[in-house]
């Protein structure tokens, strides 16, 4: 299953979003964590997370160290976080979560992305039986410190990975949602720090799509992602090599 996945993985790809982007989503996690369970990450395991992902980001220390003083000071709004569920043109599904301290803007401007490009937001859990939620770990290969990487290997499927890639930058680790906490437990006891780990969604099933029909999707993502409350987009998008080299010259 391993490397199917993984290729599918990649081939449904998504664009990534800017760097100013990330460090606002990663700042709303810091305070959303903050808020939930202190400013000590040792303490606090979502914190000790979101730092970590910060960091994996090459979020200044200082961007980090004022997110947490904001957050513990009370200057931080709160947050709710939220999912939207519709379909793109073609019937790809497009499944979007956000943080936001204004439920009501955000499903306005979300809505309105999906009109704007020709598709339609549906109903919440309309996309469960399209999107697994997995836990992704993404691992350099400095961080193994001169561990085996066959042994390392090994050491995370006996924690609970589902599936592991291995290329020449390092590993990305799969494994249950649920075991989340414990594969973050497993690598802090082998001594590695992971460059990001996260919670994403992965389709089950994917949709084929020609070139308009990628055309109007992307413009949707791109969309979607330039939104301050969006934190991420998934969509279930299948594309021929002929499309991507289409899309790849615009």
């Amino acid at each position: 299953m391993g490397r199917i996945f993984e290729k599918r993985k990649h081939k449904i790809f998504a664009r990534n979003a800017k760097l100013s982007k990330l460090f606002t989503r990663i700042g709303k996690e810091i305070a959303m964590a903050v808020k939930a369970g202190g400013p000590n990450p040792e303490a606090n395991s979502r914190l000790k997370v979101a730092i970590q992902n910060a960091r994996g980001m090459n979020m200044p220390k200082d961007n980090i160290d004022r997110a947490i003083k904001r957050a513990q000071g009370g200057e931080e709004a709160d947050f709710t976080e939220m999912t939207y569920e519709g379909y793109a043109p073609g019937g790809v599904a497009v499944f979007v979560e956000a943080a936001t301290n204004n439920p009501t803007r955000t499903v306005a401007n979300v809505r309105s992305f999906y009109t704007k490009c020709g598709g339609n937001l549906g109903t919440s859990g309309s996309l469960a039986h399209i999107f697994e939620r997995k836990a992704e770990f993404v691992i350099d290969q400095a961080a193994l410190k001169g561990r085996d990487a066959d042994e390392f290997e090994m050491e995370v499927i006996d924690g609970g990975a589902d599936d592991v890639v291995r290329d020449d930058e390092g590993f990305i680790i799969y494994a249950p949602y649920q075991s989340f906490g414990s594969m973050q437990q497993k690598l802090e006891a082998l001594g590695v720090e992971a460059k990001s780990a996260e919670l994403k969604r992965f389709p089950l099933v994917t949709s084929p799509a020609d070139i308009n029909t990628a055309r109007a999707v992307l413009k949707l993502v791109d969309l979607l992602n330039e939104d301050d409350d969006v934190n991420a987009v998934y969509h279930n998008m299948d594309l021929t090599e002929e499309v991507e080299a289409e899309l790849e010259k615009e």
